[in-house]
């Protein structure tokens, strides 16, 4: 086993990492993350931590490059202060979506975020619901990708009605096929068709819906065009009630306006990316914490124990 265990923060999701800290029954490990006049980043670490096992939490959500940056220059600092192993913990990680060249002379800006945490010094990764897990091979370290399905087949067990799981697109089938596995529910997929970045028209629906609780469930809400498209089609298709569920609530631009203006009943999220005003601008939005998840990930690496035993 490697030294102390110590959890430290930056400044992209101090309430998840102290919801942690809650779990483990242990304190935030002080670090300063101020930003000078000129948008330079000054990071330090305010304890002893050489030789401690050390996780730090940082998702690389907007804004993204600032927290990512950050994250990498708290990386660096525990590697000069002679940490004993230093974690990652991104909850959610941000460039996960170019994950591969998709036009000529582009880059593979999930590959470089990846050379940027490990240069930084950084000897693990836990992450949650990767947009496309291949990214793990991105690393030459360990990487753990965690499913927040757990907690969110918790509160989805409590409907009574007849439920079925929908994919917004065919790239979520096996996803939305988990859940209904588990919930021995019905499947149901959504054809689509994208007419350009940001913008989906949902085309019909394959699977029964009518008279259904329809629960659409992706990885995450970005502009929700494609998830409110799926509201529409599902409920044209005769569905009772029309839920969502994603991991990460990006929300970005119009996302909140579309949400409240659309046919779901309630947006299931969690807190992998923290909502801020926008939760009391939706009343439809309910967040499920998996800060426990996390901490015990957090607590199964710093004993040495198996980590497999969260994934679902």
């Amino acid at each position: 086993m490697h030294g102390d265990l110590k959890i430290l923060t930056g400044s992209s999701n101090p309430e998840l990492a102290k919801a942690i800290c809650n779990h483990l029954g242990c304190q935030l490990t002080p670090a300063v993350c101020e930003t000078f006049s000129d948008g330079e980043i000054r990071i330090e670490i305010g304890a002893n931590v050489r030789g401690d096992d050390v996780f730090v939490v940082q998702s690389t959500c907007a804004p993204v490059n600032y927290n990512l940056m950050q994250l990498c220059l708290m990386l660096d600092a525990l590697k000069r202060a002679s940490v004993g192993r230093v974690t990652a913990v991104v909850p959610y990680y941000g460039y996960a979506r170019q994950d591969r060249k998709v036009v000529p002379r582009a880059p593979i800006s999930a590959k470089v975020v990846a050379d940027f945490l490990t240069m930084a010094g950084m000897n693990r990764l836990v992450t949650v619901d990767l947009h496309a897990g291949q990214i793990q091979g991105f690393f030459n370290t360990p990487v753990d990708n965690l499913y927040a399905a757990p907690v969110i087949l918790e509160y989805l067990r409590d409907i009574k009605d007849d439920v079925v799981m929908v994919s917004p697109d065919a790239g979520g089938v096996e996803r939305a096929r988990a859940f209904a596995k588990r919930l021995n529910a019905g499947l149901a997929i959504i054809d689509k068709r994208r007419d350009k970045p940001n913008q989906a028209q949902a085309m019909h629906v394959i699977g029964d819906v009518k008279g259904k609780v329809a629960v659409v469930v992706d990885d995450m809400i970005d502009t929700a065009g494609t998830m409110v498209a799926a509201a529409n089609v599902l409920m044209e298709n005769g569905a009772k009630e029309v839920m969502a569920c994603a991991t990460h609530p990006v929300l970005s631009g119009p996302a909140i306006e579309r949400l409240n203006n659309s046919a779901f009943s309630k947006v299931l999220v969690t807190d992998t990316v923290p909502l801020g005003d926008k939760l009391e601008n939706c009343e439809k939005l309910k967040v499920l914490s998996i800060a426990g998840l996390l901490a015990r990930s957090i607590h199964n690496i710093h004993t040495e124990s198996s980590v497999s035993v969260l994934f679902v």
